[in-house]
C-alpha cells in the first residue's frame, strides 16, 4: 500500500531554514512547510526525525497499559494511597506522546515548530511534578517524613514546573541571539526540577547513615534510574556521537534518538522502583507519613497543567499575532535555497 503513496522528499541542511538545523545532522530533513499529511506520511520513511518519533510514540502505549492496569487492578477510587502513582503514570503517558507529536508536526512551519516544542516542555514539567509527588508519598527516607522539607516539597515542585516551562520556552527565543546561551537555558530548565525532585532520593542513597535511611532492595532500581538519567543528560548536552562524525548518524544513532531511548528505559526503572517502594513501605507510611489528599496529588497536577498551559499561551501569542503579517515573508524565505533564521534544537 505504501509503495503506491508518494512519500515526501527529504533535504540537506543547506536546503532548509536555519531554525530547523540540528547540530552535526547534515541530511534527512523534511520540508520546512510540510502539510499535516506529509508529516504523518514521513513516519513511514527514514528521515532524521523518524526514530525520534517512534522511540517515544511506542512507549506511550506501554505506559498507558501500566496506567490501565493500576486503574483496573487496584481500588483507586477509594484508596488515596494509589493517587500519587496514578499522577506519575499519567505524566509518563503524556510526556512521550507530546514529544512524538512535537517531532511529527514541527516541520509544518517555523511557528508550528516553536509551539509544538512549547507543549513538549510543558509535558516534561508535568513529568517532573509526577516524580516529585510519588517521591513525597513513597520514596522519601524515613528520617525526613513529616519534616519541614517534606511539608513544602510538593508546593516547591509545583513552582519548579512553572519555572521549567517558562525557561524552556524562553530558551527558544534567547537562542535566536545566542545559541549557546539558549542551550544553557534549556539545560537549566530541565536540570533544576530534576535535581530538586531527587534531593530526598540522593540523600537516601548517598548521604544517609544509620537508622531511618530506608535501606531496602528498591535502592538498586533507584541507582539504575539515576545512572540512566545522567546518561540522557550527557547525550542531550554533548550531541555525541554525531558531533564526532557529522553526517554519519543522520538517520540512525544520533544523540537525540539515544536520549529518547535511555530516557524511556530510565523512566521504566523509575516506575519499577516507585511501585516497589509503594508496596514495601505502605504499612509504615500510612501510619507515620503525611496524609495523601486530592490537593497534594491530582490537585497539584491540575494546577501545574493550568499554569504551564498559561505560560505556553503567553509565549505562543507573539507567534500567532505575527502569523498573518509574516506569511508573505515566510513564503519568500522558503523559496530561497539557503534560508536565513535562528538555530533551534
Amino acid at each position: 500500500m505504501l509503495s503506491l503513496i508518494k512519500l515526501p522528499r527529504v533535504f540537506t541542511i543547506h536546503q532548509v531554514p536555519k531554525v530547523f538545523h540540528e547540530d552535526s545532522i547534515i541530511s534527512g530533513y523534511r520540508h520546512p512547510r510540510s502539510s499535516a499529511t506529509d508529516c504523518i506520511l514521513s513516519l513511514f520513511q527514514l528521515t532524521n526525525e523518524t526514530l525520534n518519533i517512534w522511540t517515544h510514540f511506542l512507549p506511550t502505549w506501554y505506559f498507558l497499559w501500566k496506567l490501565l492496569t493500576v486503574v483496573l487492578m487496584r481500588d483507586v477510587w477509594s484508596d488515596s494511597f494509589t493517587w500519587p502513582l496514578l499522577v506519575f503514570l499519567m505524566s509518563c503517558c503524556v510526556y512521550p506522546l507530546a514529544s512524538s507529536c512535537a517531532h511529527t508536526f514541527s516541520t509544518m512551519s517555523t511557528r508550528a515548530r516553536h509551539i509544538c516544542f512549547f507543549f513538549d516542555y510543558g509535558a516534561l514539567s508535568l513529568y517532573s511534578l509526577g516524580s516529585a509527588i510519588t517521591y513525597s508519598a513513597y520514596v522519601i527516607p524515613d528520617k525526613w517524613v513529616n519534616s519541614s522539607f517534606h511539608q513544602y516539597y510538593i508546593p516547591i515542585a509545583v513552582v519548579n514546573t512553572v519555572i521549567c516551562t517558562a525557561l524552556a520556552c524562553y530558551s527558544r527565543f534567547s537562542e535566536c541571539k545566542s545559541p549557546k546561551f539558549g542551550k544553557f537555558f534549556r539545560i537549566l530548565a530541565f536540570a533544576l526540577p530534576y535535581l530538586f525532585d531527587n534531593i530526598p532520593l540522593f540523600y537516601r542513597l548517598f548521604l544517609c547513615v544509620g537508622e531511618g535511611c530506608t535501606d531496602n532492595d528498591t535502592n538498586a532500581l533507584h541507582h539504575t534510574h539515576i545512572a540512566l538519567a545522567f546518561l540522557t543528560a550527557f547525550l542531550f548536552a554533548t550531541h555525541l556521537p554525531e558531533r564526532l562524525a557529522p553526517g554519519s548518524f543522520d538517520y540512525i544513532g544520533h544523540s537525540h534518538q539515544l536520549f529518547h531511548v535511555f530516557g524511556i528505559i530510565g523512566t521504566h526503572f523509575q516506575m519499577e522502583a516507585i511501585e516497589q517502594d509503594m508496596v514495601t513501605r505502605r504499612p509504615w507510611l500510612l501510619t507515620y507519613s503525611l496524609p495523601i489528599t486530592f490537593t497534594n496529588t491530582l490537585g497539584a497536577a491540575l494546577l501545574s497543567v493550568t499554569l504551564s498551559l498559561g505560560i505556553i499561551f503567553l509565549f505562543s501569542l507573539p507567534l500567532l499575532w505575527s502569523a498573518t503579517r509574516g506569511e508573505h515573508t515566510e513564503k519568500k524565505t522558503q523559496s530561497h535555497p539557503i534560508a536565513k533564521g535562528c538555530q533551534y534544537h
